[in-house]
């Protein structure tokens, strides 16, 4: 090919490069002067967590949605008591310059959970004998305005002790399970922090009732709780 020929396709396709720049950073970008942090929950008067600009139990799906500009992967899971959750999994989403995975349950109750996995499209068994049901595409669609039952927080970068306690403060209450997991527990604030040996981190969001059944297998008499892998994202 002729040399002047190659260097206009070059200057052509640089030219529609610097086109494509400009054109996207001249539209506004609606999350970028946000400063939402992990270490920023609070109680409001009702004494509900509040963190990310969402209320836990007053917040809907399609509040979430608006914040992550995302859908987010829904599936209905079967605990092994028999017991139904619904969750609603973000991936790789980048909020304030952090980098993490977000989990979000609904606030529904188990009569409508058993109703929509009877009308599920495919079960498939994954650890410690839980299910993970397709759903309906005409359930998912009905989600949007379900309140947000509970938020965990998965950052994609290990965490220190020293980084934990620097941001978020010292804890009311530390707990070790037998696998070496720490939790930083701070009740006044529905914030729970799960570290494991590596530095791997999972924060869970909790209103006051819930935040103190997840306490109960953190109790020295008992049952074991499931594998931190496993806590991580049974949706991965």
């Amino acid at each position: 090919m002729d040399r002047k020929i190659i260097l206009s396709v070059l200057a052509a396709a640089l030219m529609a490069f610097i086109g494509i720049w400009l054109l996207l950073s001249i539209i506004p970008d609606e999350r970028a002067g946000l400063r939402l942090y992990p270490w920023d929950a609070t109680r409001d008067a009702a004494g509900r967590t509040r963190v990310f600009d969402l209320t836990i139990g007053e917040s809907r799906l399609a509040d979430a949605r608006a914040l992550l500009d995302e859908e987010g992967k829904v599936n209905l899971f079967v605990n092994p008591d028999g017991s139904y959750a619904v969750e609603v999994y973000f991936d790789n989403i980048i909020l304030s310059n952090i980098r993490a995975d977000w989990i979000m349950t609904l606030a529904l109750d188990q009569e409508q959970l058993a109703a929509m996995y009877d009308r599920g499209l495919r079960v498939s068994t994954i650890g410690s004998g839980s299910r993970k049901v397709t759903m309906a595409p005409e359930d998912v669609e009905t989600l949007a305005d379900v309140r947000i039952r509970s938020l965990t927080y998965l950052p994609w970068k290990s965490l220190e002790p020293r980084d934990i306690d620097g941001n978020f403060g010292p804890p009311a209450e530390q707990r070790t399970e037998e696998s070496g997991v720490v939790h930083w527990l701070y009740p006044d604030r529905g914030m729970d922090i799960a570290r494991d040996t590596d530095g791997g981190v999972v924060i869970q969001y909790l209103n006051p009732d819930d935040f103190a059944r997840a306490l109960v297998p953190l109790t020295a008499d008992a049952e074991p709780a499931p594998p931190f892998a496993e806590r991580q994202s049974l949706t991965r």
